[in-house]
């Protein structure tokens, strides 16, 4: 045996197998504590953290920062977990120390454990700060009139506020070519009503563009009426007048009705005849007719119409006796003595004796 250990050879095999044993038994270990480390480690990812920006915010405005950012984070599990369940840290960017002007600016984070391994998208961001402007506009309000009932049509449509307050940057404020406020409603609308809008701020080529609008929402009112045209009216005189009645004249004081219905019907339509039956006139005065309803019209704004007839009666010679017998029948000359002439004129005439008195005397 001391013979077997005495041999060099000996000792190398040996050395060799314990450093071999020894290799295996460290690399064992290594690769334990590299699996316990392993199962102790986490990554997750936080989405939607909302981007804090430091800014002069009363004079200047900022366009092109993200308003979120998505942050992963990797390490020791319970770390991991705390973190993404409280949320008790903050992403940021600082541009109080930067110009008016285009920046390229990177995304910062605070009260993240130093435990942990922080990547954040993104990362880097291409920014403008620009000089913030605030303007007055009129709103548009908008309605789609082919909604509206046929026989109807639009009166008027307005916006409350009829202005806003549109807020931005000063080259997107001087870009500014329509204040919209758009309202929608279900078809065959008969009536006046009121709706909400939001407001949109569109440039001259209807692109919607990122500014502040305070307020948001108008009341859009929309005014609705029956359909209507005024449509001049004629006499048209019908029948024969009675016996012994002359017309003079026929007018009316009322020249124009309105007619309401679809407008397909009514717009065509360029006067209403009324008849008037002449042989129904028996004096003068203001006779009531009915105004004709055009086919398809709804309703007019009268139906009667009021006539003035002027007329003139012939008289016969029996009504003329009549009436002048009536009036102390001066028709009739009665007959008048010579004497009673002559007591008219003044005169006085002298008595005469009559054949019986001489025959009174002779006896």
């Amino acid at each position: 045996m001391d013979k077997l250990f005495d041999s060099p050879w000996a000792l190398r095999v040996t050395a060799l197998i314990l450093a071999l044993l020894l290799f295996f038994y460290v690399k064992a270990q290594l690769d334990d504590n590299t699996k316990s480390a392993e199962a102790s480690s986490q990554m997750a990812i936080i989405t939607d953290v909302p981007l804090e920006v430091y800014y002069d915010t009363e004079n200047l405005i900022v366009t092109g920062l993200p308003k979120t950012v998505d942050v992963t984070i990797e390490g020791p599990m319970q770390i991991v977990l705390k973190t993404k369940l409280t949320k008790d840290f903050k992403v940021f960017v600082d541009l109080n120390t930067l110009l008016i002007g285009e920046h390229r600016v990177t995304i910062q984070t605070e009260n993240l454990s130093p435990k942990l391994d922080v990547s954040i998208d993104p990362k880097v961001v291409d920014i403008e700060i620009e000089e913030k402007v605030t303007e007055e506009v009129k709103v548009e309000p908008e309605f789609n009139k082919g909604l509206i009932a046929e026989g109807y049509e639009l009166t008027g449509i307005t916006a409350e506020p009829s202005t806003v307050f549109v807020t931005g940057p000063k080259s997107v404020i001087e870009n500014i070519g329509y204040v919209k406020a758009t309202i929608d409603n279900a078809k065959g609308i008969t009536e006046s009503f009121s709706k909400e809008a939001n407001i949109r701020v569109l440039d001259n080529s209807l692109n919607k563009l990122d500014v502040i609008i305070e307020p948001e929402f108008v009341n859009v009112n929309v005014g609705v009426k029956p359909y209507s045209r005024k449509v001049p009216i004629t006499i048209r005189q019908t029948g024969t007048p009675k016996d012994g009645v002359t017309i003079n004249s026929i007018t009316s004081q009322t020249k124009v009705v309105e007619v309401f219905g679809p407008k397909s019907i009514i717009d065509p339509i360029t006067r209403l005849e009324v008849e008037f039956d002449l042989s129904e006139i028996a004096e003068s005065g203001t006779y009531k007719v009915n105004i004709p309803l055009p086919n398809g019209a709804t309703r007019l704004s009268k139906k009667t119409l009021e006539v003035q007839a002027n007329i003139t009666k012939a008289t016969t010679q029996t009504q003329t006796q009549t009436h002048s017998g009536t009036n102390g029948e001066q028709g009739t000359k009665p007959e008048v003595t010579e004497q009673e002439e002559q007591t008219n004129n003044g005169e006085t005439t002298p008595e005469v004796e009559t054949p019986a008195d001489e025959d009174n005397d002779t006896e």
